[in-house]
């Protein structure tokens, strides 16, 4: 499911993709700001943050691809989709274009043919799609690959356009979770991302034919899609005011006491990667992952160990250039 936040000229835009894209104008507009304020050229940051958006997106789908545990789908649909299997009921797999009657939501699966297999009791696409593993638009996209991505672009850009690239990264310690805390709203709102289920005070419900009511429906929590979701943690909620917490510690604590340039930076790396390994304990949707550990949790365990190496290198680097070698004589006395 994509809610519409709005509809505009018969065109439905996407709440998940409005709330990223509000996200990324605040996050550039920022950058562009500090720039200016530091003596820099402002439309490096502009032009950063386009490539850094492309290249976010392409890593946060090939992630989800490869990690989340889907890949085998995705290789089957262009190979042989007889192997897929979608999770519906025999009367939703055949199904022909009848949308809910309280939603109006029209299945993906129904609107994707599918065919019911009666030997294996499951449902099966009747059409090959080669193509599928690249719709970022239908939902799949992991952070940890958009940010792998983002800085393996911004990286490369920085340095052919000689930006002094860890003051642009300390920039970006500020900004970025600012933008995620934009983009997990949009999370909430598309019903992505959700939680373990609950009854204590925090929790929210999502419509029928949401993430949260197939998954549920999937491990036979739900009779069926079109039923509201079991009341879950609002993971997304969570996670959008800690990166909205990290960028204001960040901006009006440590910013101003730095050390060394990229400090800022590599504690945004290392605050949100312990926040996030927090989170995923209360996450319900398909994590991937290995030993009990999600994708995520694997992956921000490995920066935060790389965060803490990178501050003692950067620390001890910036003492050495502070104090100034001596002199033989001086060394001697």
């Amino acid at each position: 499911m994509q809610g519409r936040l709005f509809t505009l000229l018969d065109i439905g835009f996407p709440s998940y993709f409005v709330l990223l894209l509000t996200g990324f104008i605040f996050a550039t507009a920022l950058g562009s700001i500090w720039a200016k304020r530091v003596g820099q050229d402002p439309d490096v940051v502009i032009d950063l943050g386009l490539a850094m958006l492309l290249a976010g997106v392409f890593g946060a789908r090939i992630l989800h691809v490869i990690a989340d545990g889907y890949l085998m789908d995705y290789v089957h649909l262009c190979t042989d989709f007889s192997q897929v299997e979608w999770s519906v009921t025999r009367a939703e797999c055949i199904r022909i274009q009848q949308p809910d009657p309280v939603s109006g939501w029209l299945g993906a699966e129904a609107g994707s043919m599918g065919a019911w297999d009666a030997n294996a009791g499951v449902c099966r696409p009747t059409a090959r799609n080669c193509l599928a593993w690249a719709e970022f638009w239908n939902g799949g996209l992991t952070y940890y690959g958009g940010f792998i991505g983002a800085s393996a672009v911004a990286l490369w850009l920085l340095r052919r356009d000689r930006f002094p690239f860890w003051k642009a990264a300390d920039m970006a310690g500020i900004v970025v979770p600012l933008g995620l805390g934009f983009g997990r709203m949009g999370c909430l709102l598309a019903g992505c991302c959700f939680g373990v289920r609950t009854e204590g005070p925090w929790q929210v419900s999502f419509p029928s034919h949401s993430p949260a009511s197939e998954w549920q429906f999937r491990h036979d929590i739900l009779a069926s899609p079109f039923e509201i979701s079991k009341a879950v943690h609002p993971t997304q909620i969570y996670e959008s005011a800690a990166s909205f917490a990290i960028s204001a510690l960040l901006l009006l604590y440590l910013h101003g006491r730095k050390r060394y340039d990229g400090q800022v930076f590599v504690a945004f790396v290392g605050l949100y990667a312990a926040a996030r390994f927090v989170l995923e304990f209360v996450r319900s949707d398909d994590r991937g992952g290995v030993l009990g550990l999600s994708t995520s949790q694997i992956i921000g365990l490995l920066l935060i160990v790389g965060a803490i190496f990178a501050h003692r290198h950067l620390l001890r680097r910036s003492i050495e250039t502070a104090v100034p070698p001596r002199s033989p004589a001086e060394a001697s006395t």
